[in-house]
């Protein structure tokens, strides 16, 4: 295919490259079916309906400590588990897997966090949280690594399970495979939107739901604020859906999704498919990647979109078709929650750059080091 060699088609086919997929958006390209312009949606974006955006209930109310209670009891039964979304190209710092760069102290790392966060609640609630981490094919190696090296940061092997999304190549805008400048072909993670096939690939979500477990805790690796919590697992299962969106208020600078009413249904639609001179204003919060899934809703193939997206690789243009793991909205009942983003109790936030880290580190041990006696 393409003049790939055995050697690269070896190499490719672990991480389930789809050659055909490949050849289809290369003849897409082409013709034009895919291009930034056929992004846009088709239909108008509204605002959801009143009611539809929800918020956890005031502090030290009845009813929060109920979600609360809902929660714990379900952590405690072993029901809950928790996927880091640790893909993507290792490029925002400097070439290093973000997973593994140092946050607080050499070995409390974005992932070494993320460990803490599950060892907490399982002293509190006496229950196991296995831990999944989709990585890439570009940060499978690194984070296996660094796990290894701090002794699976004393969580028992088998509670770890690692698994890699799919494979594609990026592309010319005429439809050819784009090659470095050393004549090589560039790959690239196609997106978040991998995982709930590659979960299911992996054997993941069967070995999950025949242990009992029923709730999934999906996050990026780099939101810090992302952490376990019962009063929001409660919300979601007392919701009934199958899916639980956590949104926080919009920042004018804030770059990302939002949820609107499209074709009648209330999802979330990322900021790639906004129709020219659109004003997403009209919705005050946005998606933060963070959700919460029932499991067993997550066993079935899914048509999510996929999408055109431009990158600069050795100073040139490069093509990447992505899709996208909000999509699951448009399938999936669901719950939207709007959570805080400032203060201890912070829910959202995202480190993407060496910069980020150092203007938060003191933020990150607040919530860290202060949850310690919760």
């Amino acid at each position: 295919m393409n003049g790939l060699t055995a050697e690269q088609l070896a190499w490719l086919q672990p991480f389930a490259f789809d050659a055909e997929l490949q050849r289809r958006w290369q003849e897409d390209l082409v013709a034009g079916r895919l291009a930034r312009t056929t992004n846009a949606v088709t239909g108008d974006l509204l605002v959801p309906a009143p009611g539809t955006l929800r918020k956890l209930p005031g502090s030290s109310t009845k009813a929060l400590r109920e979600l609360d209670r809902i929660g714990r009891d379900a952590i405690q039964k072993g029901q809950l588990g928790v996927v880091v979304l640790n893909g993507g190209m290792a490029t925002r710092f400097g070439g290093v897997v973000k997973g593994v760069v140092p946050v607080l102290g050499q070995s409390r790392s974005f992932l070494a966090l993320c460990v803490e966060d599950v060892q907490r609640h399982e002293r509190h609630g006496s229950g196991r949280v296995p831990l999944f981490l989709m990585n890439s094919f570009a940060t499978d190696a690194p984070t296996k690594a660094h796990f290894a090296e701090f002794g699976d940061f004393d969580l028992a092997p088998d509670r770890i399970e690692h698994f890699t999304q799919s494979v594609q190549l990026r592309m010319t805008q005429k439809g050819e495979l784009f090659r470095l400048e050393d004549g090589g072909i560039s790959p690239y993670g196609p997106g978040h939107g991998d995982f709930p096939s590659a979960f299911r690939r992996s054997g993941g979500l069967a070995r999950f739901l025949a242990a009992g477990g029923r709730w999934l805790l999906v996050r990026n690796v780099d939101n810090l604020g992302a952490r376990i919590d019962p009063a929001i697992l409660g919300h979601h299962i007392q919701s009934g859906c199958q899916a639980t969106v956590e949104l926080a208020p919009k920042w004018p600078e804030d770059v990302g999704g939002s949820p609107f009413s499209y074709h009648g249904r209330t999802q979330l639609i990322e900021q790639l498919r906004y129709p020219e001179g659109f004003d997403p204003g009209i919705v005050d919060v946005f998606n933060t990647n963070t959700f919460t899934f029932d499991a067993a809703a997550l066993d079935r193939d899914f048509e999510l979109g996929w999408y055109y997206v431009e990158k600069t690789v050795e100073e040139r243009k490069a093509v990447q078709i992505e899709h996208l793991v909000g999509e699951l909205t448009a399938h999936l009942s669901t719950n939207f929650l709007q959570v805080r983003r400032s203060g201890r109790n912070s829910r959202f936030l995202p480190v993407k750059t060496p910069d980020d880290l150092q203007g938060a580190r003191d933020e990150i041990a607040e919530m860290y080091d202060g949850a310690r006696d919760d």
